[in-house]
């Protein structure tokens, strides 16, 4: 869905950071896409339902990524 919103946008999705560490997802979603900000966001925590082609929610329990990190 989020290639189909945001055209060349580079990478969108990282499902191999799923049980990482939030700050290698973090330095990883940097690296492979400069034109994203990730965003680490406690389970549990309340967000906005806006999407955005610029940013990448880091779902995390702990200090693990607990969510497949994707732009939106």
């Amino acid at each position: 869905m989020a290639s189909e919103l945001c055209p060349g946008a580079g990478k969108q999705v990282w499902p191999e950071l799923l049980g990482a560490q939030a700050s290698v997802a973090v330095a990883t979603i940097r690296r492979e896409n400069a034109n994203v900000r990730p965003v680490v966001i406690p389970e549990g925590s309340f967000v906005t339902a806006d999407f955005r082609c610029d940013r990448v929610r880091v779902w995390v329990k702990g200090s693990t990524v607990s969510r497949v990190p994707g732009i939106g």
